[in-house]
């Protein structure tokens, strides 16, 4: 899927323009970023966590060459779901609260 894609799909699922789910999903982008370089990790209940870690330099290899090349130590961010998320492509149905 891609980023036009999801926009469509938050669009029409909310009931609004495009526009107005793209800027949606460009805040919430924003704030991702901005909350995983302020502590390090954010935790969204019922979907997953995203983290911060520090992966170590290592020694990699130029595909083209078989040389030998250092690749640096850098910050990646990673995504675990949640357990009710794992091994389930179909989103958790709603439960009503009304009942």
């Amino acid at each position: 899927m891609t980023k036009s894609e999801l926009i469509g799909i938050i669009a029409k699922s909310a009931g609004i323009t495009k526009n107005k789910a793209a800027k949606s999903l460009e805040t919430y982008e924003a704030t991702v970023t901005k909350e995983l370089k302020k502590s390090g990790k954010l935790v969204l209940v019922g979907f997953g966590t995203f983290s911060v870690v520090k992966r170590k330099a290592r020694e990699g290899r130029n595909p083209q060459t078989g040389k030998a090349i250092k690749i640096p130590a850098k910050k990646v961010v990673k995504f675990k779901a949640c357990k009710m998320m794992q091994g389930r492509p179909d989103p958790p149905p709603r439960r009503d609260k009304r009942s």
